[in-house]
């Protein structure tokens, strides 16, 4: 007896144009399903699954999609910009969703390094779980609001006005810790990677409340 298609399996309106894209941009790397699917750390299944519109991928997917296929999470969403524009202003900062967090470019396309302003509701986010490991470097300034941030076997709780510089081939995970979710400045180096960058382990980390 078959069972009934469950909501994560149902084509998504979210990102409408992602999943072809996301297959062209395969296709022009010269990868199959099985060789992609090895490099981001998903499932074949799994792939076919955002390939086709079943799945919407998570803005930390998002960052190694783009990571994986040599382009920026604007481009993989279909945005288009002035490539060398220095000024983004505020009423061109659409909001777009990924996976339950709010985003906003707010740097230029086409670049190494990524800008996005971000919000992380607070509450159980399958992301929330995810360990993340790449090469490049991650900063992040907490704006509003109080944030988790797990480098390693360490927690550290920052709060409203915060920051963080770290290598990214630590592995690390964010999630927001009050009640009105989390907002923040996020910047990224986009570098293209063959390894996986979501690592799941066994992980205990110690609690440290950075000043």
């Amino acid at each position: 007896m078959s069972r009934p298609p469950s909501p994560a399996d149902q084509p998504s309106a979210e990102l409408p144009d992602m999943a072809p894209r996301l297959r062209s941009l395969r296709s022009r790397s010269g990868l199959t399903l099985e060789a992609a699917a090895a490099r981001i750390g998903l499932s074949p299944a799994h792939l076919s699954r955002l390939e086709t519109g079943r799945r919407t991928p998570s803005l930390p997917m998002l960052l190694t999609l783009a990571r994986t296929y040599g382009t920026t999470v604007s481009e993989l969403l279909g945005e288009v910009g002035e490539e060398r524009e220095p000024v983004i202003r505020a009423d061109r900062m659409e909001p777009q969703q990924a996976g339950g967090w709010t985003y906003w470019r707010a740097g230029g396309s086409g670049r190494a390094l990524q800008a996005l302003r971000l919000h992380v509701p607070t509450g159980p986010r399958g992301q929330e779980e995810l360990v993340r490991v790449h090469p490049g470097e991650e900063w992040l300034y907490v704006t509003r609001g109080r944030l988790r941030l797990t480098l390693g076997g360490t927690i550290h709780l920052l709060e409203t006005g915060d920051a963080a510089h770290f290598d990214s081939l630590t592995p690390h995970r964010i999630a927001a810790a009050s009640p009105g979710g989390v907002d923040l400045l996020f910047l990224h180096t986009l570098l293209q990677s063959g390894a996986a960058e979501l690592c799941l382990g066994d992980h205990r980390p110690t609690h440290r409340r950075t000043p």
